[in-house]
């Protein structure tokens, strides 16, 4: 089920530059780079009661827009972004302390539509589509005691993810946010954008054997770019 979800938003995708071209034509490509802040939580089945974790997210942009269609300016936009994620235990049972790092290479190709000044001015947008990602690394982090004593205090002793790898290094999900472009004739465009990713698959195993039947990230960010023209539609 969650492949199929995947596979129907890439088809949409495709679809959506299959038939460009059916307004106004616009050839348009920029590149750019993006930088901002993740609040990730996982999705674990048996819950772990969690906080916020937060960390830096940067990376490459590239955007091609294909035409505008009555006043939506349609686009296909490529990512290529760091991020750390993970998650960050809230433990109240004892002053034991957890935190997992999880580095990732990301990469969101994204169908976007935007309504407002298209070449001095600002405007209003949504993205959305696919995303896949590769793990680089991962590391813990323990604090206090972290005897048998305390780990036996866990609700439900939910402790066996402390010491287990990430199985799935290859991680799947869907993002989409909204945000506000401020475009220039010369100096380029400005963009302060809200995003949410969510998880299809999962970095620990998820058979009846294992442990956790659900293991997905869960990601709210923020972020702003700068993109500057490489090839503009003359008007």
């Amino acid at each position: 089920m969650k492949k199929q979800c995947l596979a129907t938003m890439i088809a949409l995708l495709c679809s959506l530059i299959a038939n460009a071209q059916v307004g106004e034509p616009r050839n348009d490509f920029a590149i750019g780079v993006n930088g901002g802040y993740t609040l990730n939580q996982m999705f674990f089945n048996p819950i772990i009661k969690q906080t916020f974790k937060g960390a830096p997210t940067f990376g490459f942009t590239m955007r091609y827009t294909c035409e505008k269609y009555f006043k939506s300016l349609c686009a296909v936009q490529l990512e290529v972004n760091y991020a750390n994620l993970g998650w960050k235990e809230n433990i109240e049972t004892s002053a034991d302390t957890y935190k997992r790092d999880i580095h990732y290479i990301q990469i969101p190709v994204l169908a976007r539509m935007g309504w407002g000044y298209e070449e001095k001015g600002a405007m209003f947008y949504a993205v959305a589509g696919p995303q896949i990602a590769f793990v680089l690394d991962e590391k813990e982090h323990r604090g206090g005691a972290f005897s048998e004593e305390t780990l036996n205090l866990r609700p439900g002793k939910i402790y066996q993810q402390y010491g287990m790898p990430v199985k799935n290094t290859f991680e799947y999900g869907l993002t989409g946010g909204v945000g506000i472009e401020v475009n220039t004739k010369k100096a380029g465009h400005f963009l302060i954008e809200g995003r949410y990713y969510y998880g299809l698959s999962d970095i620990f195993g998820n058979s009846k054997k294992d442990t956790f039947g659900r293991s997905a990230n869960g990601t709210i960010s923020v972020r702003v770019s700068y993109l500057f023209d490489i090839v503009r539609t003359k008007k």
